[in-house]
């Protein structure tokens, strides 16, 4: 393996709050139309999916040819990941042939495996432990309509999954106030809350109400995600009363925006009238997974500065 040249993006605290800033303003650079460089011209991107995807696939295969590039579809039925050819051996060979790897998969130690043996960018696009594209893009929604992060506080309702983990690891960095509820057994890694509770006021509860109390911004997450489909009717039971409703929403800040990575189950973790209701962002949301991606690309395979 060469001498390592580039960076990875596996979790948000690989970049600086000071790189995180500024991604955010290139980013918000290429929302608003004032970047028309192809910094990707020449250049491919694979995307590995061992977990299916709609956001995560078209805002990177889209962002990919919006930067200049070209972006490579690899499922399980595309590549010998899914027949037990080594990670380190894909690693090595795709590095032969591309400028970057996204991929989408469920043990994040096959990311960090992928990137230890890979010569190009690797992007985590999702792991059973970390979501940091999603997070990122929820952020660039936050400093969109409430004009930054600075002094509000984040509330994180139902299961202390990768994306509960990727909303630790944003405050660890940021500093913000993040505020936790989830139901006993569902709670997020503990050495992640560990690492971000000298740096930012986190609360972990099992009440909702409390957790949203003042919140400027509310989010949640389906209660069972990919692969846990067979524990939904457990999941139902445990997470009685971690619905966000109309009436929940009440106690957050009067000008609090409501997010959702999505895909959402309404009547479930949220209801109609808050993901449709005039608070939610979800829509602007799930655009600027396509704008923080391709600054992240931007920075990483196409030698945009921070």
């Amino acid at each position: 393996m060469s001498e390592r040249t580039h960076r990875d993006f596996l979790a948000i605290p690989d970049f600086s709050a000071a790189e995180l800033v500024a991604l955010f303003e290139l980013a918000e650079r290429m929302r608003n139309g004032a970047y028309a460089k192809t910094p990707l011209a020449g250049k491919t991107l694979a995307m590995i999916f061992m977990k299916a995807s709609t956001r995560t696939r078209v805002s990177f295969e889209v962002g990919t040819y919006q930067l200049g590039g070209h972006a490579l579809f690899l499922s399980p039925r595309d590549v010998q990941l899914g027949r037990g050819e080594p990670i380190a051996d894909t690693a090595r060979v795709l590095s032969r042939y591309v400028d970057g790897i996204m991929i989408r998969t469920f043990a994040h130690q096959d990311v960090e495996e992928l990137a230890k043996y890979a010569d190009v960018p690797v992007i985590n696009g999702l792991t059973d432990l970390l979501h940091p594209c999603q997070i990122l893009a929820d952020l660039l929604t936050v400093r969109q309509h409430l004009g930054g992060y600075e002094g509000k506080k984040v509330a994180w309702i139902g299961d202390g999954n990768n994306m509960a983990n990727s909303w630790i690891n944003a405050a660890y960095r940021l500093g913000f106030e993040l505020a936790i509820a989830a139901p006993e057994g569902y709670e997020p890694a503990d050495h992640l809350l560990e690492r971000a509770k000298g740096h930012a006021k986190i609360t972990l509860t099992r009440d909702p109400k409390e957790a949203i109390e003042g919140a400027h911004v509310v989010n949640t997450d389906v209660w069972a995600s990919m692969g846990q489909e067979d524990e939904q009717k457990k999941r139902e039971r445990d997470f009685a009363g971690f619905t966000v409703n109309a009436k929940l929403m009440k106690r957050a800040a009067d000008d609090a925006i409501f997010l959702h990575c999505l895909p959402a189950h309404r009547g479930e973790e949220v209801t109609a009238d808050v993901i449709d209701g005039p608070q939610s962002r979800v829509w602007d949301e799930a655009e600027n997974r396509l704008h923080i991606q391709k600054a992240i690309m931007a920075v990483l395979m196409g030698g945009e500065s921070l």
